[in-house]
């Protein structure tokens, strides 16, 4: 748990050199796990205010992603994670709706190594994502899925995935 606290404050550090009047947009995701088990998340995101490749076709921009995400298993398989991640953005061209896809490696900080029949091999573990969606009116929706492993750093290296649909909020 230490080591989780000690992540979310490394991340709130940071985000605050990103600009502390920009308001955090704030993401609910309900999904599953590779394993089955169900994977409930909470998060803000800032997005960058910054864009490239403008064409008429689309843009690349991104977000920075601080998120909680509780993993519902039995008395062995629950867990709950920490994340902080960039996040690459296209979004596509449209007047009121805007397709976009989206990458991204970040950190994790878990609260136990065991994860349902997996063994993480340690809480820090990189966080690997990619997904796709809508935006429209201040809001989103989609789906992502997102890898967890730890890149060999510590044996065993079991790793776990969710797959997850989202909304997203804009204020």
């Amino acid at each position: 748990m230490k080591k989780l606290c000690v992540l979310a404050a490394c991340a709130a550090l940071s985000m605050g050199q990103m600009g502390a009047v920009q308001a955090a947009d704030v993401t609910a995701a309900i999904g599953q796990s590779g394993d089955s088990t169900m994977v409930y998340r909470l998060g803000a995101q800032w997005d960058w205010s910054s864009s490239w490749l403008q064409s008429d076709v689309g843009r690349l921009t991104g977000y920075w992603d601080l998120g909680y995400t509780y993993w519902d298993g039995d008395e062995t398989a629950s867990n709950h994670s920490l994340s902080f991640a960039p996040v690459f953005v296209y979004e596509f061209a449209g007047q009121h709706v805007r397709p976009y896809i989206e990458a991204g490696i970040g950190v994790a900080a878990f609260s136990s190594t065991e994860l349902e029949d997996n063994d993480l091999g340690s809480s820090f573990q990189f966080e690997d994502r990619i997904g796709v969606g809508l935006r429209f009116s201040g809001q989103e929706v989609g789906l992502r899925a997102v890898h967890y492993s730890n890149a060999g750093l510590k044996n065993p290296n079991d790793g776990a995935e969710a797959y997850t649909l989202h909304y997203r909020l804009s204020f």
